[in-house]
């Protein structure tokens, strides 16, 4: 038997895990830095003790940072099949992590197979499970049963859960005494919880009964990723009164967290302002006690349905440049339907795009190397290197044939005109010529 309980735990007590050793081979870190982060619970190494085949990953401004697709079957769109094929295409295009938001048939079977078949860290929000699988009216759920609740996503092998624990009585108050917001509560967990306590008159179930939460985390070892219920909607709405005050107790759910040895992330916007995302990214650090950052976007602009994945990736690479640690994907499918495998792929090449230009501003060890290598092959004009080296290398390759199917060294924009082919070509003495 191991002699600790969480990763955390192993952490504080000295016990370097093989989920530690691996991180540091993937970061390229010493163990012992890893082990230290850890700890103070700087990074979390989400890992469910029955997620047998998982590639562990860390997450915390001090790494490489890391991208959450979503998917999920919904009433609208029930093939689970489908979203098997969006898990599949996820981790080969390198998704770190990937949550499970379904609302709709059986939630457990695929969440169980999820857990079987995957790799990535796995997410789920149990709130959006607690209606599907009770089959009842909101208002009818128990404080108990939305607890067990999260309790089985643990046992069915979920790294992490979000809960949004930070909308209590006293929040839900202020933010009815004060209603500024355009968009109110767009968070769909946020909202539920919200619902269920003006229709109940008690209190938020996993707030009142957080310690009983996370011993249920300790348990299975699962991270807690507290629930942002009141991030903006829109760019109105953020940095307001109401997403701070819920920071706030973020942050003291988060000590009390770290008291029994159980892992956090804190989630973040939303809709936001450029201006405001580096304040933003200060504040949640010292609020929440630099645990690590999970952001939505932020989308920094409300104007652009059809390109969010764009907004996203700008405000995602703001973000992460300035401390968020873990950027959640966002589609072009984002506001309007439940993203295709094609949404869903060109969502995963804008976070990632935004992940590591941020890990460049950020001057992490050897994450420039990469675009170092991509600028010498273009300045050899070596095609297949560049596109062995492209992020994603199917569409630079297929622009490339549909232009050029015969092999040139230039391409159909310059031709002979080239700036690379011509100053290779007087630098070896030989003659420029115009065709």
């Amino acid at each position: 038997m191991a002699d600790y309980t969480t990763q955390m735990d192993a952490a504080r007590k000295g016990i370097l895990t093989p989920e530690m050793q691996s991180v540091a081979r993937e970061e390229n870190l010493p163990a012992q830095e890893i082990l230290k982060l850890l700890a103070a619970g700087q990074i979390a190494i989400p890992r469910n003790k029955l997620h047998r085949g998982i590639a562990p990953k860390g997450i915390g401004s001090a790494l490489r940072t890391k991208i959450n697709v979503n998917l999920g079957a919904s009433k609208d769109c029930q093939n689970f099949e489908a979203e098997l094929e969006k898990v599949r295409a996820a981790q080969e295009m390198g998704a770190d992590a990937i949550m499970d938001l379904s609302t709709f048939g059986d939630t457990r079977a695929f969440r169980r197979r999820l857990s079987e078949e995957s790799s990535a860290v796995l997410g789920t929000v149990p709130i959006y499970d607690a209606l599907v699988h009770y089959g009842k009216e909101l208002g009818d759920i128990t404080a108990q049963e939305w607890l067990d609740v999260a309790k089985m996503h643990c046992e069915d092998g979920i790294d992490f859960l979000t809960v949004h624990v930070g909308i209590n009585r006293a929040t839900a108050r202020r933010f009815k005494e004060n209603r500024d917001r355009i968009t109110n509560i767009v968070s769909r967990g946020g909202s539920l919880i919200f619902s269920w306590m003006e229709m109940t008159g008690q209190e938020n179930p996993f707030f009142e009964y957080y310690d009983e939460l996370l011993e249920i985390c300790r348990e299975y070892d699962v991270t807690l990723s507290l629930g942002d219920a009141c991030r903006p909607g829109c760019l109105h709405d953020a940095s307001d009164a109401c997403q701070i005050e819920e920071l706030i107790v973020l942050g003291e759910l988060t000590k009390r967290a770290w008291a029994k040895d159980v892992q956090v992330m804190i989630e973040g916007p939303g809709h936001m302002p450029l201006d405001q995302i580096e304040a933003n990214m200060k504040i949640q650090q010292k609020l929440c006690h630099g645990a690590p950052f999970y952001v939505l976007g932020p989308l920094v602009t409300d104007v652009a349905p059809g390109y969010d994945h764009i907004t996203s990736a700008i405000g995602g690479a703001m973000a992460a440049w300035h401390g968020a640690a873990f950027l959640c994907y966002v589609t072009p499918a984002e506001h309007l339907r439940l993203p295709t495998l094609e949404d869903m792929r060109e969502g995963i090449v804008a976070s990632k795009i935004a992940a590591h230009a941020a890990d460049i501003a950020k001057g992490l060890p050897g994450a420039r190397d990469w675009d170092d290598e991509m600028s010498r092959a273009r300045q050899s004009l070596d095609w297949e290197k560049m596109f062995s080296l492209a992020l994603e290398p199917a569409k630079p390759r297929r622009y490339r044939m549909e232009s050029m199917p015969e092999k040139e060294d230039s391409c159909s924009m310059c031709g002979a005109l080239c700036a690379v082919r011509n100053m290779n070509k007087i630098l070896n003495g030989e003659t420029v010529t115009g065709n």
